[in-house]
């Protein structure tokens, strides 16, 4: 399937193996990779996901095995829906992985997900499972039939230093109201020593400023338009960084600085 070099600089052709609805609009491919591919993504990086004759877009990783690469793929425009029409046998490029990880350190663990924004953290709490941290998992949607991912958090939840928290707008799984909310009561009783969130800019926007207002280190997984995921078209730029290259995942300094630029309405 050719070298390193060439998966970053071209897609690699690859087999869909399965094709597993996770709600109306949102379904989880399961692609044959090269093993080096497989091996070098980490939690938060995305891929560049080729669709022949349609376009190529940017996609989070949900998960990874020794042969596969898995991601989450929710139908928002042209490309999406192409993915959406790929079935088993079929084919996609590759080009990847790109982008900053999750650091996946801390003891006591928040993870505050919401609508697409679980695929890159359910990837990154299955690793962190792996290696026994204590973790609270909000998984939140506007309705139980949008909750992305569920079935993968509850098996996560199932390891006995973990919890999972469902949350919907309209009440109708878990608790009624928003993700962010939770995230907000929980922080603000000082159990935890590291966030991660991912989704909805406005929901990051209040747990980063929560998390914060209680010295809480927050990581958060930005999505800006990208065209060429390598740092040279200039699309997804945020305050004077780079989401395809300076992130997606920002932490520190640099989340302080464009903190002021997230969408919070």
């Amino acid at each position: 399937m050719g070298s390193k070099a060439a998966v970053k600089n071209r897609p690699v052709i690859c087999e869909v193996r399965s094709v597993r609805r996770e709600t109306q609009d949102t379904n989880t491919l399961r692609i044959e990779s090269p093993p080096y591919v497989s091996k070098m993504a980490q939690p938060g990086q995305f891929l560049m996901v080729w669709v022949p004759g349609i376009d190529e877009v940017p996609m989070s990783i949900s998960n990874t095995t020794k042969d596969e690469i898995w991601i989450t793929v929710k139908k928002v425009g042209e490309a999406t829906a192409a993915i959406h029409k790929v079935a088993e046998g079929e084919l996609l490029g590759l080009r990847g992985p790109y982008g900053t990880r999750f650091s996946a350190k801390g003891r006591n663990i928040l993870v505050v997900a919401g609508g697409i924004g679980a695929a890159p953290l359910l990837f990154l709490t299955k690793k962190l499972t792996d290696v026994n941290k204590r973790i609270t998992m909000i998984i939140g949607a506007r309705s139980a039939d949008k909750l992305v991912l569920q079935e993968g958090f509850e098996k996560l939840s199932k390891h006995r230093r973990s919890r999972l928290i469902l949350t919907t707008d309209d009440g109708s799984a878990g608790t009624r109201g928003f993700a962010s909310d939770v995230a907000a009561a929980l922080l603000k009783k000082g159990e935890f020593d590291r966030v991660y969130t991912c989704g909805p800019e406005a929901m990051m926007h209040k747990v980063i400023i929560t998390a914060e207002s209680k010295r809480v280190q927050v990581e958060a997984s930005l999505e800006r338009y990208m065209r060429c995921g390598i740092g040279i078209c200039g699309s997804c730029y945020i305050g004077r960084y780079l989401v395809c290259k300076d992130g997606p995942v920002f932490t520190g300094a640099r989340l302080e600085e464009i903190v002021q630029y997230l969408k919070v309405k």
